[in-house]
């Protein structure tokens, strides 16, 4: 069980955001649906001891873990001092993707940036320049991600009609590329 237990902690933490259902658990583990509820439910009484950070949730039938509301206040001074100053270029990549084409899913941007992201979405989520926005009706119901108050405030802009215009595709840049 102990094998299992750890396994079971580290898809749900591998998962992030999205979190994983009861059946697509117990389909990895290879186990019943109620022996695999049994299990996140004692993992679900253990995060809920007051000396952990975190905690086991389950919101429309998803699985997934959170900080608890406790931390909140810190998570705030943690990132109230550096919401731009310490933005990665792919933070920066992340944010400009989703600006210009929100709301979207995650794989939306992954597919656009062309790396996995689910990192940078957390962090960036961390400092409120971006948010969950619903549930897309693709597959697997992935959440949509906006950017915040907090991000038009740190952009100094009042609408995203105030983003700078992308640039046009030279129409000779293809050709150019392949010439030889």
């Amino acid at each position: 069980m102990d094998d299992t237990y750890a396994v079971l902690e580290g898809l749900l933490f591998l998962s992030g955001d999205e979190g994983l259902t009861l059946a697509q658990l117990s389909d990895v583990l290879e186990m019943e649906n109620d022996e695999t509820e049994r299990l996140l439910e004692a993992m679900m009484d253990e995060y809920m001891q007051p000396q952990r950070g975190i905690e086991l949730v389950r919101f429309g039938g998803y699985y997934k873990f959170v900080s608890k509301e406790s931390i909140h206040s810190y998570a705030e001074k943690l990132f109230a001092n550096s919401k731009m100053a310490v933005l990665s270029q792919a933070a920066l990549e992340t944010l400009a993707i989703i600006a210009y084409k929100q709301p979207m899913t995650r794989a939306e941007i992954e597919e656009i940036r062309g790396v996995g992201c689910d990192m940078m979405i957390r962090k960036l989520m961390a400092r409120s320049l971006i948010k969950e926005c619903g549930r897309s009706d693709a597959p697997g119901k992935p959440f949509l991600y906006e950017v915040t108050p907090e991000f038009m405030d740190a952009f100094k802009l009042e609408s995203l009609k105030e983003l700078p215009e992308l640039p046009k595709p030279d129409a000779n840049f293809e050709e150019e590329l392949f010439e030889e």
